[in-house]
C-alpha cells in the first residue's frame, strides 16, 4: 500500500517538475521574442540613420569639432556678456585622421548603431516594461506606471546634457592641452567617436538614478535614511563617477558634470523618502483594519 502510495506522489512531483520546466521554458520563449523585436527596432533606427548619414556625420558627430557649435557660440555670448576674458572658444586644435583601411567603413557602421541606440532606448525600455509586467501584483503594476515615460525622459535630459555641456567641455580642454609645440593633435577617428558616445550615453544613463533608486526603494533595499546618512559618501562616489565620464583634469568640467549628479541625488532621496512613506500609510491602514 505505502508502496503505491509513493508512486502516486513521485508521479505528481514529476508532473510538478514538468509543468516547473515548461513554465521556464516558456519564459524563455517570451525573453527571445523581446530580444528579436528589440535587434529589429535597433536595426530600423539603425537603416534610418545610415539613409541620413550626412546629417548624422556633420551635424552630430562633427558638431562639437567646429567652432559654430551652439555650447560654443553661447559661451562666446557668455563671455562677451559678464566680459570674461577666455570664455570664448578660438580654436580646437586638433585633426582627425584614420589610421585603418576599413576605418571609414567602420566609423559609419558604428555611428550608426550608436545612433540606434540612442534613437531605440525608449523601445528598449518598454520591451523591458513588457516582460516584467507579467510578474507583477497589481499594486506594483500601478506604482510603476509611467516608468517608461519618466526613464525616456530622464535618459533625454541626459543625453542632451551630454552632448551640449559635457562633449564640448571635454573637447575643447583636450585639445588645448598642449605640452609642447612640436606635438600636434593627430586624434584617431575612433578616439573621437568614443569620448562623443562615452559622454553623451553615460550621462543619459546616469540621469537615470531617481528611477533605480524608486526601484530600490520599492523592492527595500534603499531608504531616506539611508541615503541622508550616507550624503557624505555619495558626494565622493560622484566626484569619481564624474571623474570617470570626463576624461580631462579640468575642475570646472569636473564640477559642471557633477552638480547635476548632485540634484539626483538630493532628488532620488524625495523620491525614495515619498515610497517609504507610502509604505508606512499603507501598513498603518492594514493594522488599523485589524
Amino acid at each position: 500500500m505505502s508502496t503505491s502510495n509513493d508512486l502516486i506522489k513521485a508521479i505528481k512531483q514529476k508532473g510538478k517538475n514538468l509543468e516547473g520546466e515548461m513554465s521556464f521554458f516558456e519564459h524563455l520563449e517570451v525573453l527571445r521574442w523581446h530580444i528579436i523585436r528589440s535587434v529589429i527596432a535597433i536595426a530600423v533606427f539603425a537603416i534610418l540613420s545610415f539613409t541620413f548619414y550626412d546629417f548624422v556625420f556633420n551635424q552630430i558627430i562633427m558638431g562639437p569639432k567646429n567652432l559654430d557649435f551652439w555650447t560654443y557660440r553661447m559661451m562666446c555670448k557668455v563671455g562677451d556678456l559678464l566680459n570674461l576674458d577666455g570664455f570664448c572658444v578660438e580654436k580646437i586644435p586638433f585633426n582627425i585622421i584614420n589610421t585603418e583601411m576599413a576605418g571609414q567603413f567602420m566609423l559609419q557602421i558604428n555611428s550608426c548603431l550608436l545612433m540606434a541606440v540612442a534613437l531605440g532606448f525608449p523601445y528598449l525600455l518598454f520591451e523591458i516594461w513588457l516582460f516584467i509586467k507579467p510578474a507583477l501584483t497589481e499594486v506594483e503594476k500601478s506604482s510603476a506606471r509611467g516608468f517608461v515615460f519618466y526613464a525616456t525622459v530622464l535618459f533625454v535630459i541626459g543625453a542632451l546634457f551630454g552632448y551640449y555641456i559635457v562633449v564640448p567641455l571635454s573637447v575643447n580642454f583636450l585639445a588645448n592641452v598642449s605640452l609642447s609645440e612640436e606635438i600636434t593633435n593627430q586624434i584617431t577617428i575612433d578616439s573621437y567617436l568614443s569620448l562623443i558616445a562615452t559622454l553623451t550615453l553615460g550621462c543619459g544613463v546616469v540621469f537615470l538614478l531617481p528611477i533605480v533608486i524608486f526601484i530600490l526603494s520599492k523592492l527595500g533595499l534603499m531608504t531616506p535614511a539611508f541615503m541622508r546618512a550616507s550624503r557624505r559618501y555619495a558626494v565622493v562616489i560622484i566626484l569619481i563617477i564624474a571623474a570617470i565620464i570626463t576624461p580631462t583634469a579640468d575642475v570646472i568640467t569636473l564640477l559642471t558634470v557633477s552638480a547635476p549628479m548632485f540634484l539626483l541625488y538630493e532628488l532620488s532621496i524625495m523620491v525614495s523618502a515619498n515610497v517609504h512613506k507610502r509604505k508606512l500609510e499603507k501598513e498603518k491602514e492594514f493594522y488599523n483594519q485589524k
